[in-house]
């Protein structure tokens, strides 16, 4: 049976998005540099298709986050296309471009129905309107054995977190203060955590955490 996870990049005080969000840029005002530390990697630009980069002591976590992932889950601001009812005649098709990094079949969670959107590379979308567990349960069948990945937004993260979903995930804490934005651990209770790894890299702590109780 896979394990389900996440890993996220927040900051030192506790913000995995800077403040105002919006569509044109998702991530809040600063958020962008929470992930300065992953861009110029070799083995986070070969799963983006891109040749190049550099290998630091970050690459093995980059490459174990990114292994053995047989189902995504994420929530429809992480999706993107804006609140509401799809757009029919333009509809949104993730910000990824054609050949998303996933790979893989996404449940995305939404409130409004739209029919799957295969893209290239083996990446499908799927539109979950039936809530959180369903989303899961979906993508438990479809990974099949191997791990889901729970991507985000912090909403999603935090309700899975809150329902005791969530099995082990790796913070990458970086050396970031944005003092308001998006609050990871907000509202999750105080679920019982054993520290498994941690790796000292170029901007960046990598502390992987399971979920004991």
């Amino acid at each position: 049976m896979g394990t389900i996870r996440f890993q996220v990049a927040v900051s030192v005080d506790g913000y995995m998005a800077g403040p105002r969000q919006s569509e044109d840029n998702p991530l809040g005002e600063g958020g962008l540099r929470l992930h300065e530390w992953v861009f110029p990697l070799e083995a986070w630009r070969r799963e983006q298709g891109l040749s190049g980069g550099t290998v630091t002591a970050s690459t093995p976590v980059v490459e174990e986050t990114h292994a053995n992932i047989g189902a995504v889950v994420m929530g429809r601001n992480m999706f993107g296309g804006g609140p509401g009812p799809w757009d029919t005649v333009d509809p949104w098709r993730g910000f990824w471009g054609e050949n998303p990094p996933f790979h893989a079949p996404v449940f995305v969670l939404t409130h409004h129905p739209r029919e799957p959107l295969e893209m290239e590379g083996g990446t499908t979308f799927h539109f979950v309107t039936d809530g959180a567990d369903s989303a899961l349960e979906r993508a438990r069948k479809a990974a099949d054995g191997q791990d889901v990945l729970i991507g985000g937004g912090a909403n999603v993260l935090r309700q899975y977190l809150a329902a005791g979903a969530v099995e082990e995930f790796y913070l990458h804490l970086t050396p970031v203060i944005l003092g308001e934005g998006e609050r990871l651990f907000e509202g999750v209770g105080q679920p019982a955590l054993e520290q498994v790894n941690v790796v000292d890299a170029p901007g960046v702590t990598h502390i992987k955490y399971r979920v004991v109780g």
